[in-house]
């Protein structure tokens, strides 16, 4: 079979999805690290076609405004991870100079970040995020091209899912040296947390919906239409059974998004589309109603309780909102500067050093966490690039809307964000779904 040039092209970065989807996310430095070569290599790569090259020059030009502020964010993080003379540091981050002072040690050099080796890989994270985009606009450049892209990502989503279920059916036992650490009466498949699996599992269900909804001509694609509408089932059952909180009241609310478009605001009368929604929502209901039991329908949408697990100790009791809180008054003293990206888990450690082996590792907020991390100068910074780029010249199409307002949950409610492959996920989607300016 030969395969043409975009395919190739487009397979290869296929395969960059597939190690981050199996890996836990990219979740750790040496995943982050791996992310970036391979994201560093496959750019290179594309720069050698003539073609590709034309549209990266073109995509310079066009956003140059947007890529100067990124990088001046890129720099600003760079700035909190060099060291600095102590008496520099106590202009910067008043914080952590009293912290130092009162170590009674000989420092002559520290950094703003109170983890310079996590901000470290984090900045080569946010250095990936924007060579992707550059990707991106190089090689998905056609309507076809991106319906090749969900296509792909359902099929991913379909055999995560898959595997998740099985795992979770049969007590999430071990297998291909893949360990489920999460609750085992929870599908997590190959990542970690439940809720970050679940939100992966979602944009795999909106690109499976995209795909059908996108095609035009469905007596050509036929076969492919079975299996897409196969792979929305067992995305969903995946989904569902991860009983994130956070995760299903996202799914009810793609759902509705969808059945309203379809209902309302498409001309075409796609029955098939709207039966395919109702399907999965029947199956919700009455086969997991009746296999987990009915309370459990309706407490995996109550997202705001208290869905991880509260760390215990005689002087202290931190439930999830109170992490919130605490990470919320951290701003004041790190307000300018921040604390570094990926430097919370230190700053919680320090602030309670009588948890022994308990720890909070993320605010589960990101909003919090990240003006935390940056301080307002770097939020600025990264907002300005963020709104310039992607808000000004977005589509206000079903799929955007609705990313926009779980992209708003998850920076309120939860941690995802924080997880390297759903961030490359969602600029994957707000790149491909922009205006062609």
């Amino acid at each position: 079979m030969n395969l043409s040039k975009n395919k190739k092209y487009q397979y290869l970065f296929f395969f960059i999805i597939v190690i981050n989807a199996i890996f836990n996310g990219g979740n750790s430095n040496l995943l982050i690290q791996v992310n970036f070569l391979l994201i560093c290599l496959f750019y290179f790569l594309c720069l050698q076609d003539k073609n590709y090259n034309i549209h990266f020059k073109y995509f310079l030009r066009e956003n140059k405004r947007s890529i100067y502020c990124y990088i001046l964010f890129l720099f600003y993080i760079f700035f909190q991870i060099i060291p600095l003379p102590i008496e520099i540091i106590k202009f910067f981050s008043p914080e952590k100079y009293f912290y130092l002072i009162n170590l009674e040690l000989d420092f002559q050099y520290s950094s703003i970040s109170l983890s310079p080796t996590n901000s470290f890989f984090q900045l080569l994270n946010f250095c990936s995020l924007l060579i992707l985009i550059f990707i991106l606009k190089m090689i998905f450049y056609r309507e076809k091209h991106k319906n090749r892209f969900y296509l792909f990502l359902s099929s991913v989503g379909f055999i995560s899912a898959l595997v998740a279920t099985f795992l979770n059916l049969t007590g999430n036992v071990d297998i291909l040296s893949f360990k489920s650490y999460n609750n085992p009466s929870a599908s997590t498949g190959f990542f970690v947390n439940r809720t970050v699996f679940s939100i992966f599992l979602l944009f795999c269900l909106v690109s499976s919906l995209e795909y059908l909804s996108n095609l035009k001509n469905i007596k050509d694609n036929f076969i492919t239409c079975v299996y897409v509408r196969l792979f929305v089932v067992f995305i969903a059952i995946g989904l569902i059974t991860s009983f994130s909180r956070t995760g299903n009241f996202l799914l009810l609310v793609t759902l509705l998004f969808y059945m309203i478009n379809e209902i309302l605001f498409k001309k075409e009368n796609n029955k098939i589309f709207r039966n395919i929604i109702l399907i999965v929502i029947l199956i919700d209901i009455f086969i997991f109603g009746i296999y987990f039991g009915s309370s459990r329908i309706v407490d995996r949408f109550s997202f705001l309780e208290n869905e991880f697990a509260e760390i215990n100790n005689p002087e202290v009791n931190f439930s999830r909102f109170q992490v919130i809180k605490f990470a919320f008054y951290q701003i004041y003293n790190y307000l300018l500067f921040g604390y570094g990206p990926g430097s919370f888990e230190i700053l919680f450690q320090i602030k309670f050093d009588n948890l022994i082996n308990y720890y909070a590792n993320h605010a589960h907020s990101d909003i919090i966490q990240f003006i935390g991390e940056f301080g307002l100068i770097g939020t600025v910074l990264l907002f300005l690039s963020i709104s310039n780029f992607f808000l000004n010249h977005l589509n206000y199409n079903l799929i955007n809307i609705l990313l926009l307002f779980c992209l708003i949950i998850i920076l309120c409610f939860d941690f995802s964000l924080h997880i390297p492959f759903i961030q490359f996920l969602f600029v994957c989607f707000f790149t491909l779904n922009k205006k062609i300016i």
